[in-house]
């Protein structure tokens, strides 16, 4: 494999980003993946955020991989929903995806609702768990069906960020693993 046929690893953090302890930040660090970087974390607005999904794909030297986590997840079934260049994309890791429909979801995070629950058009898998203040597991299990994605369960490990206890998270790493070695 040519370094040219590598994809390029997006990282698409969740409302208010993503800390320098987060999972998120560590893969940036240690393996050079490349954050989208948001115009407004605090009060996400859904074109904006879907702008700039469409311009780190279309500047990317070739194919992606996508790792979002929380309301990045939401931001990539908005993206797909009307972004020419899915075909790119060949996976997308969704961690932690929020429930906005469930009572006490903050204000800040309307615009992306309704939640789409439209087939995603690339490989996916969706990692929840079952003590997510931001969404249950049933919810997020009916939400990877929807989305035709991989359901993995963690466990109790809140909302799968840097208080999780995950450090680098190794295990995550390994499930882009298949994605990131195929040819185009």
């Amino acid at each position: 494999m040519t370094a040219a046929s590598a994809p390029t690893v997006l990282i698409l953090p969740g409302w208010q980003n993503s800390g320098p302890d987060h999972w998120q930040s560590q893969w940036e660090r240690i393996h050079g993946d490349r954050r989208v970087e948001q115009h407004d974390w605090m009060t996400p607005r859904r074109a904006d955020w879907v702008d700039a999904l469409e311009r780190a794909v279309s500047a990317a030297p070739g194919d992606v991989v996508l790792v979002a986590h929380s309301l990045g997840c939401v931001l990539t079934a908005h993206w797909a929903a009307g972004s020419a260049r899915t075909a790119r994309v060949r996976g997308a890791l969704l961690v932690a995806a929020p429930q906005l429909d469930r009572p006490g979801m903050p204000d800040d995070l309307a615009d992306f609702r309704p939640v789409p629950r439209q087939r995603l058009p690339f490989p996916s898998t969706l990692v929840f768990s079952t003590d997510d203040p931001f969404s249950d597991a049933a919810w997020s299990r009916a939400q990877a069906q929807a989305w035709g994605a991989q359901a993995l369960e963690l466990g109790a490990r809140g909302h799968i960020n840097a208080e999780s206890g995950l450090g680098s998270w190794p295990e995550g790493r390994a499930l882009i693993a298949a994605w990131s070695l195929q040819h185009p």
